[in-house]
């Protein structure tokens, strides 16, 4: 049983005659000490995993919508990340009702199944009498915590840069997955996060191929990491360092679904990310 687990939930459920795509997984202590890593294909082998390592209050963090009210558009949420954070090449992808992306909302009614209570407030998150879940992006974590001195715009350790010849973008890409590492590996965290302490995340510091599935692999474990390190950095520094987006009553916010859960995206940010008093 773990304090945190990260899941970097895939958007692809998969059908008939394709397999979903891979899940990243960590599981991690308070102390930074990862204690299984992996991935997982389905909302019913992750919540499986899940169910097999949390404990009586982990903290669970998803990368992935979890509760969608709005029928068409953006989530608030998902607006007010492109409104913080745009300055430092940051935008969340919109989910609606119309979307293809579920696999957060089904992920969420598997978890209530087992009595995962989701959270979307610091209160609520203290106070938790269980294991308990929430949503998070990880760039806005990466470019959040100052002390990883993304001071100017996000790693563009994902998606291939379309403004320059694929092999140097792969070149590229590459190149800021292994600065992250070196950042996460090197940098005085707190909490900490360490990823020598597993054997897979371990591997994360081993130079980076150009292979694009590869790179996909590896980036998918990686994320998941970063949602568990989120949820350890969200319990240990609370409001001070953390907002949740689209849970502020003076802004626009989407209705609360039946039950009464309310979409918003937890996210660290420094003083300049934040919404300006007044």
């Amino acid at each position: 049983m773990s304090a945190y687990l990260g899941v970097d939930l895939a958007w692809g459920l998969g059908t008939a005659s394709r397999a979903p795509n891979e899940t990243g997984l960590v599981a991690m202590e308070s102390d930074g000490t990862i204690t299984d890593a992996g991935w997982a294909r389905g909302v019913d082998d992750v919540a499986d995993w899940i169910a097999a390592h949390h404990g009586p209050r982990s903290l669970i963090a998803v990368d992935a919508s979890l509760v969608v009210t709005n029928p068409t558009g953006i989530r608030e949420s998902e607006r007010q990340v492109g409104q913080r954070y745009g300055r430092w090449k940051v935008a969340a992808n919109p989910t609606n009702q119309a979307s293809a992306a579920s696999a957060g909302a089904q992920l969420l009614d598997r978890l209530t199944e087992l009595g995962v209570e989701y959270v979307s407030d610091t209160a609520s998150m203290h106070d938790r009498t269980g294991p308990a879940v929430f949503e998070c992006y990880p760039y806005t974590t990466l470019v959040g915590v100052e002390e990883l001195g993304y001071d100017v715009e996000r790693p563009r350790y994902k998606r291939l840069d379309l403004r320059i010849p694929a092999a140097e973008a792969r070149a590229r890409r590459a190149e800021a997955f292994d600065e992250l590492v070196r950042r996460l590996r090197e940098t005085p965290l707190d909490p900490p996060l360490l990823l020598d302490s597993h054997p897979l995340t371990q591997r994360l510091a081993d130079p980076s191929v150009l292979h694009g599935p590869t790179h996909k692999h590896r980036e998918d474990l990686l994320d998941g990491a970063l949602c568990a390190w989120t949820a350890a950095f969200w319990e240990r520094h609370g409001d001070q360092r953390v907002q949740i987006l689209g849970g502020d009553p003076s802004l626009p916010t989407d209705p609360a679904d039946e039950a009464g859960r309310r979409p918003v995206v937890v996210a660290p940010a420094r003083p300049s990310q934040r919404r300006p008093r007044g």
